[in-house]
């Protein structure tokens, strides 16, 4: 028997084997001695826990949000910069305060803001250290006054992603080496010794010859032609050049660069070892300011953008204090300036490969040329456990607007007010709007109603329509992440169409809602007609009706790990109208989708969850004949005894009174009951289950 029939604990999507040494195989695990002897003898595949952080985004690169204290604090946000080395970039989001500096080359303290441009501080209160798990803060105000809000971007040095090189300047044109392992896209000189703008090389700054042209970070002027900052010379993968301008290379100047890979196709991040985390790239502006989508082969969560070409300040996105799908709603930072946070602009459109400059002159000004900087979004790996990527929160209405605490940045949130007559929201960070599953009405803007910039969960109003009057208030919210969760919004063509999305596998289950017009949730299930051949069939989210066949849905076309396919109809497919969809798949350990047959008694269904007591979520729908969505879940109740239920498709409070289902370590027990019946003989049942 050969390695590649071993499929015991196998942590990847399908089977693999590895292409070399265990060690430094491009298989989706990392290996040591006594794991490698595992394998060839029992075919154990080794535990997820190995996978190497360096292969993934996650690791490398974090938006971190917080509040300031006045004091000190630890901020964690699990990238190791004691170990590995890294920039730390932060900006108060309240104030106008500069743009702060601090790496690990030159050592915590020492501070390069960009504007003013000062050269180097020391400041003891700023950042004050580094950890194996992020850094930590004084009291300095530019990055801890209490009662304000900060952003944190923390770049982790690693091959073909970032590195910083600090030396001395000489005075003539010469070569720095550097580590970054790939040639660069993006550099960034600042001279440390002496107060002086910071300087920019990009590979995007010009179509033939990049190198040739400097721009400066600390303003908003265009770039500019000289040889004596890059010395006319192109970087390579082992040197920069500089010239001799004070910037960059003078005699007695002292200088730190900060140095971003281009990956193009050769990244090799990624749970299949192949895919890119960082592109630098330019384009066109467009007319009325709307430029061309930019195929970049992922959805990123980190974008700087800046005209080379006209007088504009460098803008900085990302997907945490806000970046949508539809260029609504946006946040921005100037770079260049001290200007606090902008937010509700129209800038820039997420896609699930890539994005398109949406109608502003900072990013698609007509006739001019842009630059960029994208770092692909987190979630690259399949999931482990699901607390990594699912959370149940309950609150009471007597909290007013809170948060609800989920450990993790919130992708998706079903909110409903258990104890009374109410709504389900569904609200989604991608699109910063909600909806509601038990009818069809259009979006409703989510601005004021949720806050997603928190690292570790979502607030929701607790007024107006939002849980007035409740007693307790319950929240599912969901992380995106490969092979398990994915959200994708897209336009449609009212012609059938394949839309790209980033789930990575297969999708057993979409979810799709027209956001412009009062239509159905339509929904599509892997265990649809008898798990034969389920694109020919649907149902739908908000109501309680059986499974229907018709190819205007899915184009009876299955889905893939790539795309999913629409067809004609309105609800998933009206021209020039928006719609999201989420895709939901098995992540072993984590979460199950499948279909039973009742037997009109009870059975275990078994989901593959083990170490502990079950599924903690479970959603059931019965398709041979009429019935609703029902959620159970352990915060509510799911005991070996009566059960409190709920209902996607209605706005009724929660039910109970009955034994629906038990728990099971390996999932759950559904038992045939009074109430809702969710084991009637003969008929055919989907669920989704989370451990």
């Amino acid at each position: 028997m050969s390695t590649r029939d071993f499929t015991a604990n196998v942590i990847s999507a399908s089977k693999v084997v590895p292409d070399g040494n265990f060690k430094d195989s491009k298989a989706s695990g990392i290996w040591d001695i006594n794991e490698a002897l595992d394998l060839i003898k029992g075919g154990n595949w080794p535990n997820a826990a190995n996978l190497s952080p360096d292969t993934f985004v996650d690791g490398l690169f974090q938006c971190h949000l917080y509040e300031g204290n006045g004091g000190t604090q630890t901020i964690t946000n699990n990238i190791n910069l004691s170990g590995k080395g890294g920039l730390v970039w932060i900006k108060n989001r309240d104030a106008a305060d500069a743009h702060n500096l601090v790496d690990t080359v030159r050592g915590a303290t020492k501070v390069s803001p960009i504007t003013p441009a000062l050269g180097e501080v020391t400041d003891d209160d700023n950042v004050t250290g580094f950890t194996t798990t992020g850094f930590t803060i004084g009291d300095d105000v530019k990055v801890n006054t209490n009662n304000e809000s900060y952003a944190s971007w923390t770049f982790r040095k690693q091959a073909k992603f970032f590195d910083i090189v600090q030396y001395s300047g000489n005075g003539s044109p010469r070569t720095i080496a550097h580590n970054l392992g790939s040639v660069p896209g993006m550099i960034i000189v600042i001279r440390t010794d002496d107060a002086d703008d910071a300087y920019v090389y990009h590979r995007g700054m010009h179509s033939s010859a990049p190198e040739e042209y400097y721009i400066k970070l600390s303003t908003d002027g265009a770039r500019a032609d000289s040889s004596s900052y890059w010395n006319d010379t192109a970087p390579t993968s082992s040197v920069f050049s500089v010239g001799n301008a004070n910037g960059v290379n003078n005699a007695s100047g002292e200088y730190i660069a900060y140095l971003f890979a281009h990956n193009n196709d050769d990244g090799g991040f990624g749970e299949p070892g192949n895919q890119d985390i960082i592109k630098c790239g330019s384009y066109s502006g467009g007319g009325n300011y709307f430029a061309d989508e930019q195929d970049i082969g992922f959805e990123p969560q980190w974008l700087l953008i800046k005209t080379t070409t006209g007088t504009k300040n460098w803008v900085m996105f990302d997907n945490m204090r806000g970046l949508s799908a539809d260029g609504s709603n946006d946040s921005w930072i100037y770079v260049n300036t001290t200007a606090a946070d902008n937010s509700n602009g129209s800038l820039i459109e997420l896609k699930p490969t890539g994005f398109k400059p949406n109608g502003s002159s900072f990013t698609g000004r007509t006739g001019k040329e842009f630059i960029y900087v994208a770092i692909r979004r987190g979630g690259m790996q399949t999931p482990t456990a699901a607390s990594d990527v699912f959370a149940v929160t309950t609150r009471s209405s007597s909290d007013g607007e809170g948060k609800y605490t989920s450990g993790f940045p919130v992708d998706f949130s079903l909110a409903n007010n258990y104890d009374a007559s109410g709504n389900t929201f569904a609200g989604t960070r991608l699109t910063n709007a909600h909806l509601q599953t038990n009818d069809d009405v259009v979006e409703g803007s989510s601005a004021t109603d949720y806050e997603w910039d928190h690292n570790d969960g979502v607030s929701i109003g607790a007024s107006g329509a939002f849980f007035g009057g409740s007693t307790n208030n319950i929240n599912y919210m969901w992380k995106r992440a490969r092979g398990y969760f994915d959200v994708v919004a897209y336009t449609g063509t009212g012609s059938a169409r394949t839309v790209a999305h980033n789930l990575g596998v297969v999708p057993e289950m979409m979810w799709i809602k027209n956001r412009d017009a009062a239509e159905n949730w339509p929904v599509y299930h892997k265990g649809l007609d008898g798990g034969t051949n389920p694109e020919t069939h649907y149902i739908r989210l908000n109501q309680n009706n059986a499974e229907a066949d018709s190819a205007d849905w899915w184009n009876d076309t299955a889905p893939t790990s790539s795309v999913f396919t629409v067809g004609t109809q309105g609800q998933v497919n009206t021209n020039n109208q928006k719609y999201i969809a989420y895709l939901f798949a098995t992540a072993a350990g984590v979460s199950k989708l499948g279909s039973y047959t009742g037997n009109g008694s009870s059975q275990n269904i078994d989901c593959g969850f083990s170490g502990g007591t079950g599924a903690r979520f479970v959603l059931i729908k019965n398709v041979d004949a009429t019935g609703s969505w029902v959620i159970f879940d352990t915060t509510r109740g799911l005991v070996a005894g009566n059960d409190n239920y709920l209902r996607l498709d209605v706005t009724n409070a929660q039910g109970g009174g009955y034994d629906f289902i038990d728990p099971l370590e390996s999932g759950f027990t559904i038992n045939q009951t009074g109430g809702v019946v969710l084991n009637e003989s003969g008929e055919t049942y989907i669920f989704y289950a989370i451990a």
